[in-house]
């Protein structure tokens, strides 16, 4: 049988977890200089909110609510990782603010000035992988597996 940790060791995973992920994701963007799209962005404000919700879970741990939260933002975190996965692989349309084809290309100073300025990222350019696997996948694939461990502890664990 499987050994699950307690709230209050889930709740220090998950702040762990985020703290470790957040600042691998500056170092990627400011260290390493590979600059995110908006959708890896946009997958950043989980984490953000997982931080504070997992700080008051782990000093409330027996609190239901916080857990309810803990799934809402892991859930919210899988939709916005796992559409990115979809535009990677071509399952889905990018939004429009995820291209970089907002170039006019008619002006020769406009386009200097263009690119002069930082473009977007494309969201359908991987640019960084671990492993040959892009960083909205393993998003994608953590937070379900996170969304699954917290069902599983609000159901069935007594606190």
């Amino acid at each position: 049988m499987i050994k699950f940790p307690s709230r209050k060791s889930f709740y220090l995973i998950i702040l762990t977890f985020s703290l470790i992920s957040i600042t691998s994701a500056l170092y990627i963007e400011y260290i390493l200089q590979y600059q995110p799209c908006k959708l890896c962005i946009y997958q950043r404000f989980p984490y953000i909110a997982a931080i504070f919700v997992s700080f008051i879970g782990f000093n409330y741990f027996g609190n239901d609510k916080i857990l309810l939260a803990t799934i809402i933002i892991f859930t919210i975190s899988a939709i916005i990782s796992g559409y990115h996965f979809g535009i990677e692989n071509s399952f889905f349309e990018e939004l429009i603010s995820c291209t970089n084809n907002s170039l006019e290309l008619s002006n020769k100073s406009e386009l200097l000035k263009s690119l002069a300025n930082n473009l977007p990222v494309n969201c359908k350019d991987t640019t960084f992988k671990i492993l040959g696997i892009s960083l909205a996948s393993i998003n994608t694939v953590l937070s379900i597996l996170i969304v699954i461990i917290s069902v599983r502890t609000l159901i069935y664990e007594k606190n």
